[in-house]
């Protein structure tokens, strides 16, 4: 998820460089928005892995 984050802000930087603000801005906005809900997943999954513990191996 975060190389989706990386992509969405090189093309929000190219973008804007070139002058299409309104495809810079929703490009910033999609990659905020999946920055987010990756840092959500991966505190889930942080919080479930510790809860869980470790089993018997």
């Amino acid at each position: 998820m975060l190389s989706w984050v990386v992509t969405f802000l090189v093309v929000a930087l190219i973008a804007g460089i070139l002058g299409f603000g309104g495809i810079a801005g929703v490009s910033i906005e999609i990659a905020k928005a999946i920055f987010f809900i990756a840092i959500i997943l991966f505190l889930v999954s942080a919080v479930v892995g510790l809860v869980r513990g470790r089993g018997n191996v």
